[in-house]
C-alpha cells in the first residue's frame, strides 16, 4: 500500500492541475445533483419490529388513518384572574380555531371548548391540529399559517404558544464550524509557522466537507436521513480532514528540510504518513459503519453518512493535498527554512522532555492520571437515556413554553400520551376496549384514561392514557412496563383480546432501550476490533491491551462529564444550556465508535515511531522517548484542532449536536492529553521489553502491514545508494 501511495502522492504533485481540475468537477456535479435529487430529511427516530411501531401500523390499516401525518397544539394561556371560559376570552379562541381551519394542508382542528382540552383552573387550554401530510412534506407557507393563526387571540391579551415538530425550523448552525474553523487555524499557523501551510489543511477539510454534504443531500432524496445526519458528517469532517492534512503536511516538510525536491517529498509524504493516515481513517469508518449490525436503522444510516464524510476526508487529503503542494511548493515552510537561514540552535523537544519526565516519575503519573480519569468518570454510573422532546428545548422557544404550560396546567403527563390499541374479534372490542380502560384506570401512573373509540369494523379501539409524569421520566416507563406486563392477563380475561401500548412516548421508550441494550454488545465489537488491528501494527500482546484500556478511560471520562453537566445540570453556564435532562438515546454509542478511531489514530502516530526504534535496538525507554520527541508536537496540534472543531459545536441550539460536540471534545482532550501522553509511556515504561512481546505462532499467522511506510523507506533509500554510486563511478 504504501507504494501505491508514494505513486499516488507523485502523480497528484506533477499532475497538479489535472487532479484539481478533477476535484472541482467532481464538486461541481454534486453541486447540480444536490440541487435536482435532494429530499427532505425527518426527525422520526423509530425502529420497526418493536410493539409500539406495530401498534402504529395497525391503527393506520383498521381505522384507515395515517399514522404517520403531522400534528401540532396551539396552546391559549389567560393573564390575571380571568378564565378562557369568559366570552370574549372564547372569542379569541374560536377566531384562532377558524384561522387554523382555513390553513393549507390542514384536515382537522380539534376545539378545546368541544374536545374537553381545558385545564381544570380554566386558564390553559389546548388545540389539536392535524395535517394531510407527515411533517417532513408541511410546506413553510403551511407553518406560518399555523403561527399566524395565534394572532387573533394574541391581540385579545391571550397567550399562544405551539408545539409539535412542525413548529421546529432547521437552523444553520454556522457559528459553531467558523469558530472551531478559526481556531484549527491559529493551531496550525502556531505548529507550521507558515500561513500557507496553516491554510492548506483547513481547505482540504473544507472541500471533503462540502463533498460529503453533497453526498448526503443527494443520499435524502433515496433514503430517509435524519436533520442530524449533516451536522455530525460536518463535525467529522471538519475534524478528521484538517488533522490527517496535519500528518502529511508534516511529513512533507520533513522531506522537504531533507533537501528532497517537491515531487519526491510529496510521494514520500502520501506512502508514509499517508499510509498511517488510511489506517487511521479505516478506524473511524469502521467504528461508524459498525452501527449498521446494530439494527437500528436511523442510526446506521448517520453511521454510514459520517463513515463516508471520514473517507472523503481521506481521499481529499491523499489526493487533492499532494496538488496543492505542488502549487505552494517550499511556500509551506517557515520563511528562514526556505532561505536557508534557519541557524537558531535546537532546544530539546517538548515532547522529548515530557516523555522523560513521565518516565522518570511513571508510577505517580500513573496513579494521578489514572485517579483523575476514575474521579472525572463516577458522575457516568448515573447515565439515563432518553429522546430528547421539548423539555430539553431553550427556556425561550415557542415550543418549550407551550410544554411548561400544558405541564403546569393539565399535569406533567398531558405531554406524553399513551395511546392503547384493543384489537378482538369483530364485534367484541367496545367490551374488550371498556375491560381494558377499567383495567388501566386502577393503575396509580395513570391519571386519565379516555373512553375507547371503535373503528367501522368493530375489531379495534383505541384510547389514550395519560401518565401521572413526564414523558421521559423514570415513572412513564414503568407505567409502560407495569402496561406490558399485564397483556397476557388480559388476553385469557377477555378470550382473545390484544392490548398494545403506543404513542410517541412509547416509541421514545422502545427506541431508548433498544439502544441501551445494544451498548454493550457494540461496545465489544469496538474494543474487539481495537485489539485485532492493534495487534496486527504493533506486533505485540499487551500494547494492544494498554490500547484498549486506554480507550475505555476515555469512553468512561466522557460519560461521567456529559452526565455531570447534562444531567446533574452542573457548570449549565458555561456549555450554555438552560434545562438539563437524560442524556440523548444515542450519544453514548456515537461517542464509543467516534473516540475509538481517534483514540486509535494517536495511538499509532505516538506508539508506531517506538516500535520501530525498539525493533531497531532501542532500549525500552529510548523507544517511548523517541516516539514521543517525534509525535506528541504533531499529536498535540492534532488534539487542539479536534477539541476545538467539536467544541465550536457545543454553539449549536440543538441538544444533540450540543452535548455530542462537548463530550467528543472532553474524550479527545483526557484520550490525547492525558491518556496516550501521559499513561501510555508510564504503562509502557513499567513493562520494558515485555510490552512488544509476540508468541511465534501468532507472529506467523498475522498479516504484516507497513502502516507507516518502513519498508517504503528502506527501498528509496537502497535507491539512492545506487543512485550516488552510480554517479561516483
Amino acid at each position: 500500500m504504501a507504494t501505491i501511495l508514494y505513486r499516488w502522492g507523485r502523480y497528484s504533485f506533477r499532475r497538479r492541475r489535472l487532479t484539481l481540475a478533477v476535484w472541482v468537477l467532481l464538486l461541481s456535479l454534486l453541486g447540480v445533483g444536490a440541487a435536482h435529487l435532494s429530499g427532505p430529511t425527518s426527525d422520526e427516530l423509530s425502529i420497526p419490529g418493536t410493539e409500539s411501531l406495530q401498534a402504529l401500523d395497525v391503527v393506520a390499516d383498521k381505522f384507515r388513518e395515517g399514522a404517520d401525518t403531522a400534528s401540532a397544539r396551539v396552546v391559549f394561556t389567560v393573564p390575571g384572574d380571568a378564565t378562557l371560559t369568559g366570552r370574549d376570552q372564547q372569542a379569541a379562541v374560536q377566531a384562532t380555531i377558524a384561522a387554523l381551519r382555513e390553513a393549507p394542508q390542514v384536515t382537522a382542528v380539534a376545539d378545546p371548548y368541544r374536545s374537553g382540552t381545558i385545564a381544570p383552573d380554566r386558564r390553559t387550554a389546548y388545540a389539536s391540529v392535524s395535517y394531510a401530510v407527515d411533517e417532513t412534506e408541511v410546506n413553510a407557507t403551511s407553518r406560518a399559517a399555523l403561527l399566524a393563526a395565534g394572532d387573533a387571540a394574541r391581540h385579545a391579551g391571550l397567550g399562544v404558544e405551539y408545539s409539535g415538530e412542525v413548529t421546529v425550523q432547521a437552523e444553520a448552525d454556522s457559528a459553531a464550524e467558523a469558530l472551531g474553523i478559526l481556531v484549527a487555524a491559529v493551531v496550525l499557523l502556531i505548529t507550521f509557522g507558515s500561513l500557507i501551510a496553516a491554510g492548506l489543511p483547513v481547505l482540504t477539510a473544507v472541500i471533503g466537507v462540502a463533498i460529503g454534504l453533497l453526498g448526503i443531500e443527494i443520499t435524502t432524496g433515496f433514503l430517509d436521513l435524519t436533520s442530524n445526519t449533516a451536522d455530525l458528517a460536518t463535525m467529522l469532517g471538519l475534524a478528521v480532514g484538517i488533522d490527517y492534512a496535519l500528518f502529511i503536511l508534516s511529513r512533507y516538510r520533513y522531506e522537504l528540510a531533507a533537501g528532497r525536491d517537491g515531487e519526491e517529498a510529496a510521494g514520500r509524504a502520501a506512502g508514509t504518513a499517508g499510509s498511517a493516515v488510511v489506517f487511521a481513517g479505516l478506524t473511524v469508518i469502521i467504528a461508524l459503519a459498525a452501527l449498521a449490525v446494530v439494527g437500528i436503522p436511523f442510526l446506521a444510516a448517520m453511521g454510514v453518512a459520517a463513515a463516508g464524510a471520514v473517507a472523503v476526508a481521506v481521499v481529499v487529503n491523499l489526493s487533492l493535498l499532494p496538488a496543492l503542494l505542488g502549487f505552494a511548493g517550499r511556500r509551506v515552510l517557515p520563511k528562514a527554512q526556505r532561505n536557508g537561514k534557519d541557524n537558531k540552535p535546537r532546544k530539546m523537544p517538548y515532547g522529548e522532555r515530557w516523555a522523560r519526565g513521565v518516565i522518570r516519575h511513571r508510577i505517580p503519573a500513573l496513579i494521578l492520571a489514572v485517579a483523575a480519569v476514575g474521579v472525572v468518570a463516577i458522575p457516568g454510573l448515573d447515565l439515563e437515556l432518553a429522546l430528547p422532546d421539548d423539555s430539553t428545548a431553550s427556556p425561550a422557544s415557542t415550543q418549550r413554553k407551550a410544554y411548561d404550560q400544558l405541564a403546569e396546567g393539565f399535569g406533567a403527563g398531558i405531554n406524553g400520551p399513551l395511546l392503547i390499541v384493543v384489537e378482538a374479534a369483530a364485534g367484541t372490542v367496545t367490551s374488550a376496549g371498556e375491560r381494558a380502560q377499567q383495567l388501566i384506570s386502577g393503575l396509580e401512573g395513570a391519571v386519565l384514561v379516555t373512553p375507547p373509540e371503535p373503528n367501522q369494523a368493530g375489531d379495534t379501539a383505541t384510547f389514550n392514557v395519560i401518565p401521572r409524569s413526564g414523558p421521559t421520566s423514570e415513572e412513564t416507563k414503568e407505567l409502560v412496563h407495569d402496561l406490558r406486563a399485564r397483556q397476557a392477563d388480559f388476553t385469557a380475561a377477555t378470550g382473545g383480546a390484544t392490548l398494545a401500548v403506543s404513542g410517541r412516548t412509547a416509541v421514545d421508550i422502545d427506541v431508548s432501550e433498544k439502544i441501551n441494550d445494544a451498548l454493550l454488545p457494540y461496545l465489544s465489537v469496538v474494543v474487539g476490533l481495537a485489539f485485532v488491528l492493534l495487534m496486527v501494527v504493533f506486533r505485540s500482546v499487551l500494547v494492544p491491551i494498554k490500547a484498549t484500556v486506554g480507550f475505555l478511560l476515555s469512553v468512561a471520562a466522557s460519560f461521567g462529564a456529559l452526565v455531570f453537566i447534562f444531567q446533574h445540570g452542573n457548570l449549565t453556564g458555561v456549555v450554555g444550556i438552560a434545562s438539563t435532562g437524560p442524556i440523548v438515546s444515542f450519544i453514548p454509542i456515537f461517542l464509543i465508535g467516534i473516540l475509538f478511531g481517534l483514540a486509535m489514530d494517536y495511538e499509532l502516530f505516538l506508539i508506531i515511531r517506538a516500535r520501530e526504534q525498539f525493533v531497531h535496538g532501542a532500549t525500552p525507554d529510548e523507544a517511548i522517548v523517541s516516539g514521543l520527541k517525534h509525535g506528541a508536537r504533531v499529536v498535540t496540534a492534532a488534539a487542539l484542532i479536534m477539541i476545538s472543531v467539536f467544541a465550536g459545536f457545543v454553539l449549536a441550539d440543538d441538544i444533540i449536536i450540543k452535548s455530542l460536540g462537548f463530550a467528543l471534545a472532553f474524550g479527545v482532550a483526557v484520550d490525547a492529553l492525558l491518556v496516550r501522553l501521559t499513561i501510555v509511556p508510564a504503562v509502557l515504561s513499567l513493562l520494558g521489553r515485555s510490552a512488544w512481546w509476540l508468541p511465534r505462532w501468532l507472529d506467523r499467522i498475522l498479516p504484516d502491514v507497513d502502516v507507516e511506510g518502513e519498508r517504503l523507506a528502506g527501498r528509496l533509500a537502497r535507491s539512492e545508494a545506487r543512485s550516488e554510486l552510480e554517479k561516483a563511478l
